[in-house]
Order: structure tokens, then C-alpha cells, then sequence
């Protein structure tokens, strides 16, 4: 790192949630969702007694977060399955564009572990594999260029042979808007590639009658002898739904069952206690038990369709009805507290973060936690580097553009929060800012930290909201909300810097004596522009240290 640019030093990010969700449960039950915050499109597999499960990333890097459970319920993060810029380009990508629901298999047959899935705007579908997903070494990708589409994923079968499933456009011309159809295509383990004619398991959706649309996030199951063909029907927003058939043969012809779908949130009351929406891209997993279980994504809103915490994971046990499984039944809100599986207690283990927690990164490792993402794929010289904190390069590249900013981001996982950090900064010219960011994407965050205002030194607070085309939200805009001299004589010393989060109204604080004494700066700020239903797109709110060139005031 050049020692001559100017650097920004962190000493600690604390963050603690506070949601009345998690307050109060019983020792044999477990919290929903499992994994709270931007984790979404969940996909798990198992060895033994080993439970692994995948989530989508996008744009951010490194790319795919891997847990490991024994329980279901405990899950301790492995890092990240793409974790090296050979394994991910996402130069110039859209925050919304990257990497889309990985799959995540086991094949008993050569004991490897598969991962498929899709980088949208970038190679299309490929596939990486391991031999053991502890190691964090996963192979470099393997395009699949004959699989065309999203959401693939692999079925093993009992014999050996392999197949890939996935969403692509029907056959011909699609006959509505958000016409699709589910594929199958063979695949070789031997060679890792695809072979003979690919052939179409459902077009539409369970009721073509009813013009579904989006079916996508498939999924290959066999239970006593009979093959299972699961999929995400209706879009990812508040119509979504999982839908199953069955089959006796893997390439069908596949039935609906007639209790479709076995999971949504979309017929129930709006007001409802601790309410789930948006439900489905489902996946299914049996315990060494026999008993099946299955995760699937879910949304938080505070008000009306309004969620910052992104698509986190849920889990619930499936019951088999009429020889199908039934993730909830209908009309059944999804519950915030359920009993637990019939396993073993993970004993010491690690929780990725349910419930209401208290963490910190002191930044005292040789390695940055695998909490922290960046945006994009970094080239060239680092911009970071751990030595008595965390020390950010100041880049010429901003928060605000298609690039890899000095900013880390830890996902907001609750909808009551408090985040903190403390640094020492001082800017060089007008132009630079460090400090902390609330992040949705380019056109949609808060910036609090320190630069010139005006011509004086400060804490200045700016807000970027750009709500997507026909999103009511206010108007698009970006301005200093407020901002804070720093007194004199103390320029060169560390400044505290703290968000509070309440739904959507966040709130922040400063102090410049390292002491709890909190200058409010700008409290019950507008945070709306910070969800999906607002910005658009797929990701969760991140919050974390960053360092670059100041944005453009409009």
C-alpha cells in the first residue's frame, strides 16, 4: 500500500440487534429466520452428519458465503466458495447482476461437492467442486455453455448418472410476460460437461391456464422410488411460492400436486404479528434421522413492503401429505419460533447471527473476517490492509459508481440495530471523505464521516436516494443532511462514528471525546430509500468502514 496516499484507520466496528422477534423462546425451539439479513436463494446439501448451505452474493465479493451445521440450527461460517479473482469477475457488473442462487450438492458417488450456479451480466453458468468444502479451495469455474438460463442446479442420482436442471425461455415464443419453463439437461462427471438433447420438465408452471410466471430455482429430489421436480413459482417479490411434482421417471412426464403450492405467504392478512412475505426458492434436505426439512427465503417488512434486512434464510420441517412433501401448510403464517430438529446439539458452535446478538471485529486477525464483503472484484494494489486496525486507502473511486470502492460491508441483519466504529482521519482537500456507510447500492445509501464542508473540517451526513422507476419514495436526490464542525485543536485526533436503526428511521451520532457522550447529528433520518421495494434489485442493506473520493453534490 503507498505509503503516501492518504489512509483512514478503524480501530473496531461493533454491531448489535435489537429486534422484539428475538426476544423470548424456549430451549427446545430455534429461531426463524435461521440466518437473518441479506443471505438469500438458500441451497444445502449433506455429507453424513455434515450440513452445508450456499446463498446468492450478486455483485458483492468474495462471492458465495458456505456455512457448516450439524444441528440445522447453528451455523458457522466457512468463508466464501469464490474467493479468488480468477474464480469471479464482476468488473463494471450492476450491484444486481453477479452471482444468482447457487446450488450446492454432494455426489457419494466420486465423494465431491458440487457448486452451480449463475453469473449474470458476466460467464453465464458454470460450475466448481471440491473435496472438501472446509478447505476453502474450490476448483477454478467450469463454463457450461449449453446451459442457457438461471438457477441450475444437480441431481445425483442412485446409479451414478448426474443431471442438471435449471430456468431458461420455453420453447419458441413465450405465450405472456415472465413466461418460462424448467430444463433437463444430462451431465457427465467423468468430463464435466453436458451431453445428448436437452429436454423441457415443465412449461409455465403448475397451471399453465393461469399464465404462471417465473418458474425458476428447480430442484431434483427421489424419495421411495419416485423422483420430486420442486420450483419457485410467481416472482421473488410478495406473490412468491414453491410448487412440487412428481415423477417416475427423472425426465418425467411430471404430475402437480394438488395442494399447490406447499409454501407461500401471499393469501394472509397484511397485518399480522411478526410477519413473514415473499416465501419460496425453497430447497429440501433429509437428516440422518429420515426426517426432512427445508430451507427457503423469507422477508422482514417494518411497514407495508418495506424491508433494509434483504431475503434472509428460514427453516422448517416438511410433512409428507398424500405422498408429496408440504413445506406450511396454506394460510399458515411462517412462525418465529419452531421446535428443533431431532439432532445433536452443536456443541461450541459458531452462529452466523440469529437472534439478537452483540459482534465486533477489533481487526486484530492476520485475516478480514469472512463477515466482511466488498463491491466488485479488487485489482490491482490493495486498498486495505490490517496493522493496529483496519486501514483503508483513500482510492479515487466512490461509493457511488460501478467500481471497487475502499468500502467493507457487513449485512445488516436486524431491523432494530446499532453499528459503531471509531477512526482516525483527516481529510487532505474537499474532495476526500471517510467514515461509515449505510449501503443498498450506487443510487441508495447514507454517508457519515468526516471531509470539508464549506471550507471547514467536519462530520457531514449525506443521503443518496434514487428510487427505481415508479417507486414513491420522494424524489430522487443527494444532499448533506447535516453536518458538525470539528472543534479545534482537534483535527488529528479519532472521531467515534454511530448508527441507530428503527425501521426505517436511522439515526446518527458522533463523539469526539472517546467517551459515551453521543452528539446526535442527525436523528430519525428517512432510511425507505434503503429497501428493495424502493431502490430495486435483490440485496440486503450493508454497513461498514469506507475511504474515497467525496460524491458530487446535486
Amino acid at each position: 500500500m503507498d505509503q503516501q496516499c492518504n489512509n483512514a484507520v478503524f480501530s473496531y466496528f461493533e454491531y448489535a440487534g435489537m429486534d422484539a422477534r428475538f426476544v423470548a423462546k424456549s430451549p427446545d425451539e430455534y429461531f426463524n429466520p435461521i440466518l437473518p439479513g441479506f443471505y438469500p436463494d438458500p441451497s444445502i446439501c449433506r455429507k453424513g452428519s455434515d450440513f452445508f448451505l450456499a446463498l446468492s452474493s450478486f455483485a458483492y465479493y468474495p462471492g458465495v458465503p458456505i456455512f457448516h451445521s450439524k444441528d440445522l440450527i447453528h451455523w458457522e461460517p466457512l468463508g466464501h466458495v469464490l474467493n479468488r479473482p480468477s474464480q469471479l469477475n464482476l468488473d463494471g457488473i450492476r450491484l444486481n447482476g453477479g452471482i444468482y442462487a447457487p446450488a450446492i450438492a454432494y455426489n457419494p458417488h466420486n465423494d465431491t461437492f458440487y457448486l452451480i450456479t449463475t453469473c449474470v451480466d458476466g460467464i453465464g453458468n458454470f460450475i466448481v467442486k471440491t473435496k472438501d468444502p472446509f478447505e476453502q479451495d474450490w476448483s477454478e469455474t467450469i463454463p457450461l455453455p449449453q446451459v442457457g438460463g438461471i438457477d441450475p442446479s444437480l441431481f445425483f442420482d442412485d446409479d451414478g448418472s448426474a443431471f442438471i436442471v435449471h430456468n431458461d425461455e420455453p420453447e419458441g415464443t413465450p405465450q405472456w410476460a415472465g413466461h418460462r419453463a424448467i430444463w433437463i439437461h444430462a451431465f457427465d462427471t467423468a468430463t464435466d460437461t453436458t451431453f445428448g438433447e436437452r429436454t423441457v420438465l415443465l412449461d409455465g408452471g403448475v397451471d399453465r391456464s393461469k399464465k404462471p410466471v417465473w418458474i425458476e430455482g428447480p430442484h431434483l429430489y427421489k424419495r421411495g422410488g419416485a423422483y420430486f421436480l420442486m420450483a419457485a413459482e410467481g416472482g421473488t417479490s410478495e406473490n412468491h411460492s414453491e410448487v412440487i411434482l412428481r415423477a417416475d421417471a427423472v425426465k418425467g412426464p411430471y404430475t402437480p400436486f394438488a395442494g399447490n403450492p406447499i409454501l407461500t405467504q401471499r393469501d394472509l392478512p397484511e397485518i399480522r404479528a411478526d410477519r413473514v412475505t415473499c416465501t419460496g426458492h425453497a430447497d429440501l434436505i433429509e437428516t440422518p434421522e429420515g426426517e426432512w426439512y427445508a430451507v427457503f427465503l423469507g422477508c422482514r417488512p417494518y411497514e407495508g413492503n418495506f424491508y433494509n434486512t434483504g431475503r434472509e434464510t428460514f427453516l422448517l420441517p416438511v410433512r409428507w401429505r398424500e405422498g408429496f412433501p408440504v413445506i406450511l401448510e396454506s394460510g399458515v403464517p411462517a412462525p418465529a419460533r419452531v421446535k428443533k430438529p431431532r439432532l445433536p446439539a452443536a456443541v461450541g458452535a459458531h452462529t452466523a447471527g440469529a437472534g439478537n446478538f452483540h459482534w465486533r471485529d477489533d481487526f486484530s486477525s492476520k485475516r478480514l473476517g469472512s463477515a466482511w464483503s466488498m463491491l466488485r472484484t479488487p485489482r490491482g494494489e490493495p486498498w486495505f490492509r490490517l496493522d493496529n486496525g483496519l486501514v483503508l486507502r483513500v482510492t479515487e473511486k466512490s461509493i457511488d459508481a460501478l467500481d471497487n470502492p475502499a468500502f467493507l460491508g457487513r449485512r445488516q441483519q436486524h431491523t432494530c440495530f446499532e453499528a459503531e466504529t471509531e477512526m482516525r482521519y483527516t481529510p487532505k482537500d474537499e474532495k476526500e471523505s471517510a467514515g461509515l456507510v449505510c449501503y443498498q447500492n450506487e443510487a441508495n445509501n447514507f454517508v457519515f464521516g468526516k471531509t470539508f464542508h464549506a471550507g471547514t473540517l467536519a462530520v457531514t451526513l449525506t443521503r443518496a436516494a434514487y428510487p427505481r422507476s415508479g417507486a414513491q419514495v420522494g424524489t430522487g436526490e443527494q444532499r448533506t443532511v447535516a453536518y458538525e464542525p470539528v472543534p479545534s485543536g482537534l483535527e488529528q485526533s479519532p472521531v467515534r462514528l454511530k448508527v441507530q436503526g428503527a425501521g426505517a428511521l436511522y439515526s446518527f451520532y458522533l463523539s469526539f471525546d472517546g467517551v459515551e457522550h453521543w452528539l446526535p447529528v442527525a436523528e430519525n433520518n428517512d432510511g425507505r430509500h434503503l429497501s428493495t421495494e424502493s431502490a430495486g434489485g435483490f440485496v440486503g442493506v450493508t454497513i461498514g468502514p469506507y475511504a474515497g473520493r467525496q460524491m458530487p453534490q446535486c
